[in-house]
């Protein structure tokens, strides 16, 4: 998988990130939330990111 940065909040490795890959799918860097109280299939994940975020991505016309 070929994976590019997008857009991220901060200059640093440890904040939300969307990526792009050759697959045309996204991946989402940001924090692992537990208080969902939601039932997540072993194989899948949750990842909390900020709206910001998403409208950076948008207004930058990324996505």
């Amino acid at each position: 998988m070929k994976v590019t940065m997008l857009v991220s909040t901060c200059d640093i490795t440890d904040c939300p990130t969307l990526y792009a890959t050759n697959r045309d799918t996204l991946l989402v860097q940001g924090e692992t939330p537990t208080d969902h109280g939601l039932q997540i299939p072993s194989h899948e994940t949750l990842v909390e990111i900020p709206m910001d975020l998403i409208r950076k991505a948008i207004r930058d016309k990324l996505i």
